[in-house]
């Protein structure tokens, strides 16, 4: 639909200024807009083949809307040539005999590219606008209801937390649910072990982030009221391995892992990510590559 009205409104510009001696056909000249309309229709889809199989660029709404006018400007600098030369060439073969100025010519085929590039200079700047607003919007609910399932999944956290307390039972069957249940559940006291004899004793819930730094990796958790950090000579990617038990612990960069039950708050800037984490109020960036792996986890657990 977004070709469609792209063609419709440079035909209009057509129809108005009438270049290529469209004034001389009288009615017939609406019979070679039509024509026009049809070429630039065949040659959008021609141009979306090439972007999606030979430039690798496939029409992807998720990839947000940088990507989409990125997009549109390689489509605008494949299709403008493309279209200059398929008019040029109708003008030659179907309107010369009129008008003898329509022939063939790089005189012709330039003043062609010129009216087609202003008209495809105006489109794009609409379609511009019209995404950038439309994917903001779209953007800032995706992050309305991403912050909403964030907060209903610590409250259930919380509520599990304070269920799970150990409590003292007097009967044999309490004992075996208790047995059963943690059988289930991942342990949430886990020993991190690196290259090193060093290690580092985390307990799940209050992981906040794993950086990694060089060679090494910070781990912060909220500990004894204060954000405690321990450095252990390991990398990520294994940090990764050790805790894939626990759905809640993501990747978010290449430099971070997070546990989404210690994410505050999620904010979005035209297209970026960012995850504010409870206690510290630091920042963790989440790059495009990790994007929907966080907005897929969130919406799992």
């Amino acid at each position: 639909m977004t070709r469609v009205i792209s063609v419709v409104f440079t035909l209009l510009a057509l129809a108005v200024f009438k270049p290529f001696g469209l004034e001389a056909w009288q009615w017939v000249a609406y019979v070679h807009l039509l024509a026009i309309g049809l070429l630039g229709l065949g040659s959008c889809f021609v141009t979306e083949g090439i972007l999606k199989y030979f430039i690798k660029k496939p029409r992807s709404l998720d990839q947000g809307v940088d990507y989409i006018i990125r997009r549109n400007l390689w489509f605008q600098l494949i299709n403008t040539p493309l279209v200059a030369l398929l008019i040029c060439l109708y003008r030659h073969f179907a309107m010369s005999d009129l008008v003898p100025g329509n022939v063939l010519s790089w005189s012709n085929f330039f003043e062609t590219l010129l009216i087609i590039a202003f008209c495809s200079f105006a489109i794009g700047l609409y379609w511009r606008f019209k995404y950038r607003s439309k994917y903001l919007t779209a953007e800032l609910e995706e992050t309305r209801l991403l912050n909403e399932q964030l907060q209903r999944l610590q409250q259930e956290a919380e509520q599990r937390a304070l269920q799970a307390a150990p409590t003292v039972k007097s009967t044999g069957i309490e004992n075996s649910d208790q047995v059963s249940t943690s059988a289930v559940q991942p342990p949430q006291v886990v020993t991190l072990t690196g290259t090193t004899s060093e290690t580092v004793m985390l307990h799940i819930p209050n992981l906040l982030y794993i950086e990694a730094v060089g060679n090494y990796v910070k781990v912060y958790q909220w500990h004894d009221g204060e954000v405690r950090n321990d450095m252990l000579r390991a990398t990520s990617k294994q940090m990764e391995i050790d805790l894939e038990a626990y759905p809640m612990i993501v990747r978010c960069h290449r430099a971070f892992i997070v546990n989404l039950q210690q994410v505050e708050q999620i904010v979005t800037r035209a297209g970026s990510m960012q995850l504010l984490i409870k206690h510290c109020q630091e920042s963790l960036p989440v790059s495009r590559s990790n994007m929907a792996q966080i907005k897929e986890a969130i919406k799992r657990l």
